[in-house]
């Protein structure tokens, strides 16, 4: 069975991916969507490695510190034990948050006499540059790899530029940088960061607001989820990765280090119910710029700095476990996909209507404009068939989650005219609602007693389980369990997880469940009473996550992770599960 045996960290500003072999195996600087310094993931021999490994044979084990995103990597050998503690700094200081491109890392002795060996070989575009080294009295500087880049660290430079091992009898430290280095004294700076980081998640989660159902699982998604919003303009990405398959040989290799504007209404409803207004605000930010820009047509995705044009491209690595293609970019952002518009305005309603976000100066923005655009938008597309959720590629359809959208998109509008008291607004909201409505029926199967992927189509789609959570079909509505029994005998696996669909598409039939649909499948239950249907559903999924309860993209029937990881829709789909059916079992949520 395949597992990602892999942690991340970071602090907003990048991210790190380190597995239990304490070796870097990912990360990219000076953005997310950047070149890899380290990308051994990918790229067997250009990959590049930072690795601390003892010299004789080991066994280890990997966890993080409790509520942080500290990650620590235990060895153990016949010598003796240490551990390596990995970390971005991460706190406030000078009324602001500090977030370097630094890798912290503490290598500390337990006991015995353990021989190590540290390597550090970076790499420039993509495996194509190998830096020229310059060794100073503590650091290592690596140039022409796009950006100054130096190892600046208390062990002998000579055991790492030489790849000697060395007896570890104290603690050591490492500190990798991009740009500005490290100049202040090592040791304490080092110890004082790892302090205040700590400090900051644990605090993070103390503030947050928990169900009181799946806490560890709903704690360790949030910390994840958290990491993949680039603060310096406030997008989210859906995941770190690229190209890691959604199955082994399928050809479904993507690269998601980029925001998806789809994905929107779901992330900034995981924060809401977890009380973060931060990330809501910074979100909003984000998505008011891209409003502002795109005065037309909104992509399904830009890059974290709002860039449009993500030309993918094929590299020539050997990529995860020899699956290639090994993409970089992704064409999806030339794509129809018309559901971006009721995301966008269910997304940011919440955000205009509550008073306890400050966001701007709200007498100075035009949310008129802003809502009555996107309702123009989607009554405009409200008949013209996309790609639809699924970005397929070759199939344009009147696809149902994308009529879902315009209708829940039109409803939210309508919530607003009636607050402004707009009754041009509203005359035109109920016009979408309505005619929304019609096409979303011309969806529906009476043979099966279900909602079809898309007008006129046979095939069952997970995504339509959304029209029981979003309220489409009314709980008591016997067409709603009717529904829900149909998903189950189409797309249920055997192992209780839920593909989001089985027919053939541009890369024929999936080989794997798309974990988010799951939960999505766990919040119809609950939405419809099956209760204990519902927890047992999200207990069967936990048991995919890996060692530190990482979700991946899919998982296949044998319990196997594919697809990028971690995938912050899973995550997304954790918090908002576990939320729904704590809810509906009239469990009180409280502050810990």
């Amino acid at each position: 069975m395949h597992r990602y045996d892999l942690g991340i960290i970071g602090n907003c500003s990048y991210l790190a991916y380190i597995d239990t072999h304490a070796d870097v195996k990912w990360m990219c600087m000076p953005g997310f969507d950047s070149s890899f310094l380290f990308g051994g993931l990918i790229a067997k021999k250009k990959g590049g490695c930072f690795k601390i490994n003892p010299e004789q044979k080991y066994k280890s084990k990997q966890y993080y510190i409790p509520n942080t995103n500290i990650l620590c990597t235990e060895f153990e050998s016949v010598r003796g034990r240490f551990r390596v503690t990995d970390f971005a700094p991460r706190f406030f200081q000078y009324e602001r948050y500090y977030r370097p491109l630094m890798l912290v890392r503490k290598i500390e002795w337990i006991s015995g006499s353990p021989h190590i060996k540290v390597e550090c070989e970076p790499r420039g575009d993509y495996g194509n540059v190998i830096p020229e080294q310059y060794s100073a009295s503590n650091h290592i500087r690596y140039m022409n790899i796009g950006g100054p880049v130096r190892l600046t660290t208390d062990i002998p430079l000579t055991y790492i530029t030489e790849k000697k091992s060395f007896l570890l009898n104290k603690n050591y430290y490492l500190v990798l940088t991009y740009g500005e280095p490290l100049e202040a004294p090592l040791a304490d700076t080092a110890e004082r960061f790892l302090y205040l980081t700590q400090n900051y998640w644990q605090k993070w989660i103390k503030s947050s607001y928990m169900p009181n159902i799946f806490q560890e699982q709903v704690i360790r998604s949030a910390l994840a989820l958290k990491l993949h919003q680039y603060e310096d303009t406030g997008g989210f990405i859906a995941s770190g990765t690229t190209s890691l398959p959604e199955s082994p040989g399928s050809g479904r290799n993507w690269d998601y280090r980029y925001c998806w504007l789809r994905d929107s209404y779901y992330t900034l409803q995981a924060f809401n119910m977890l009380g973060h207004f931060n990330e809501l605000e910074k979100y909003f930010e984000f998505i008011q710029n891209i409003l502002s820009n795109d005065q037309d047509k909104i992509q399904p995705l830009y890059s974290i700095t709002g860039e449009k044009k993500l030309e993918e491209k094929i590299l020539p690595l050997t990529g995860y476990m020899d699956n290639t293609p090994v993409r970089i970019g992704n064409a999806a952002y030339l794509q129809l996909q018309n559901d971006v518009y009721g995301q966008l305005l269910l997304s940011m309603l919440p955000l205009i209507l509550d008073q306890r976000l400050v966001i701007y100066n709200r007498s100075e923005v035009d949310y008129k404009g802003i809502v009555y655009r996107l309702l123009l938008q989607i009554e405009k597309t409200l008949e013209q068939p996309d790609a639809g959720i699924w970005e397929f590629r070759n199939n344009l359809q009147k696809n149902s989650n994308t009529l879902l959208f315009h209708w829940a998109g039109a409803l939210a509008a309508k919530k607003y005219a009636v607050r402004v008291k707009d009754r041009s607004m509203i005359r035109r909201a109920d016009s979408v609602i309505k005619r929304s409505s019609a096409l979303l029926e011309q969806c529906y199967d009476p043979k099966r007693k279900a909602y079809t992927q898309a007008i006129g189509s046979s095939n069952m789609d997970a995504s339509t389980l959304k029209l029981l959570s979003m309220q489409f079909l009314r709980p008591d509505d016997k067409r709603a369990s009717q529904h829900l029994k149909a998903i189950e005998k189409s797309l249920k696996s055997s192992n209780g997880l839920i593909y989001r669909y089985r027919h053939a598409d541009d890369f024929g039939k999936p080989n794997s469940t798309f974990l988010v649909c799951s939960f999505w499948y766990a919040e119809a239950l609950a939405y419809v009473g099956r209760l204990d249907d519902a927890l047992q559903t999200v207990e069967t999924i936990m048991q995919y996550s890996n060692h530190l309860g990482l979700l991946s993209e899919d998982v296949s029937e044998d319990g196997s992770q594919w697809g990028n990881f971690p995938q912050t829709y899973s995550h997304v789909g954790m918090i908002n599960a576990a939320f729904r059916i704590s809810r509906k079992l009239n469990k009180p949520h409280y502050f810990i």
